[in-house]
């Protein structure tokens, strides 16, 4: 254990995290993603919810302050009736950790192959629909 670090980050998480550098991706991926097919480097944060998982990096990883969407989300499938409440709280996690955001949509295929691109992917536990969200580093002054 260490002070000030959220017991949630595990050591394979932190090294992910420290290893990355500005303008890098992270997918923090729901528990219906194909997370192990996609991703580069694959971290289980099985037991987990993505909003603490969330909330928990983002107190030790800036957002990209250079870019106007840092945080994209994966759209809802045209025809899905799906209104994803999840969103809501990450925002609210957001603009509390770091600042307010404009999120930018993704669609679903796009969003796989962005995902293939990132640094890495942390799938979690989480049951919510279109709960997937992408990260881009900033840098710490």
């Amino acid at each position: 254990m260490l002070k000030a670090i959220p017991p949630i980050l595990s050591p394979d998480v932190l090294k992910i995290l420290m290893e990355m550098g500005h303008g890098d991706e992270l997918v923090l991926a729901d528990g219906n993603f194909p997370a192990a097919s996609v991703a580069q480097r694959l971290v289980r944060c099985d037991g987990n919810g993505t909003p603490a998982l969330l909330d928990a990096i983002l107190q030790v990883l800036p957002l990209d302050q250079y870019v106007t969407q840092p945080v994209a989300l994966m759209a809802v499938v045209p025809g899905d009736l799906h209104k994803p409440t999840i969103w809501n709280q990450y925002s609210e996690i957001i603009g509390r950790r770091e600042r307010a955001v404009d999120f930018e949509y993704v669609e679903r295929f796009a969003f796989y192959e962005r995902a293939k691109r990132a640094y890495a992917v942390f799938a979690t536990s989480e049951r919510a629909l279109y709960a997937n969200v992408i990260l881009k580093k900033g840098v710490v002054y």
